[in-house]
């Protein structure tokens, strides 16, 4: 009796990156219209702002470096915020006061994947960042925010306070790098095609399927 081939789905993104944030809410809808193709679903790390410290920014320092000044991200956020609101989703930059850098948040989603969390995990640490203006510098935050995913909070505030998986994660988001990703959302199927940007569901679960039957189908010669 044959078996259909998982599809392997690399979801290579960011938790401060807004479109990645719109960008999981569509994934997630193409994965439902799919729900009868076998997927390894698998949430890889990416660096927005990889020049910003450990310890983050205020987010101030970060808007001028980046965009100018406050007011200029003010009007390129703008269409994002409705993007997101149009998703179902609520983006509130005036909330944020702190730029993480996100390899303690890419840390957490890493640890949740072994145990089948992963995704809750990006979605928390999300929600907590756009909706609340979280400060996902403060690794009490952390701990809370995987306390909330279920996961065991000393053994979390104790992994916190060492390197552990530093280099595993950064190896996985230089990788990415290597490979020609430079822009996320980006959607890496079976290992050898990739779709980037926070694309339609639409679109995304017919690129499952197609992908998913290519490769069972060179399985099968």
């Amino acid at each position: 009796m044959s078996t259909i081939k998982p599809l392997t789905l690399d979801i290579v993104s960011d938790v401060v990156c807004p479109w990645c944030y719109i960008g999981k809410s569509r994934v997630e809808k193409a994965l439902a219209l799919v729900s009868d193709v076998p997927l390894e679903v698998r949430w890889r790390p990416f660096f927005l702002n990889a020049w910003v410290p450990r310890e983050g920014i205020s987010r101030d320092e970060y808007l001028t470096t980046k965009f100018g000044s406050a007011e200029a991200y003010g009007n390129i956020s703008a269409p994002v915020v409705e993007a997101a609101r149009e998703e179902g989703l609520e983006y509130r930059p005036d909330l944020v006061s702190r730029q993480p850098n996100t390899l303690d948040c890419h840390r957490l989603i890493y640890w949740a994947q072994a145990e089948g969390k992963a995704a809750a995990m990006k979605q928390r640490l999300m929600e907590l960042y756009f909706r609340d203006g979280g400060d996902l510098t403060d690794p009490e935050v952390l701990v809370r925010a995987a306390a909330d995913c279920g996961l065991d909070e000393a053994t979390v505030r104790r992994r916190l306070a060492t390197d552990e998986d530093v280099d595993v994660v950064a190896g996985q988001a230089q990788e990415a790098s290597d490979k020609g990703i430079s822009g996320v959302p980006t959607y890496v199927f079976a290992g050898k095609y990739a779709v980037s940007g926070a694309r339609p569901p639409e679109q995304l679960a017919r690129a499952i399927r197609q992908v998913s039957a290519e490769i069972n189908a060179e399985a099968a010669e």
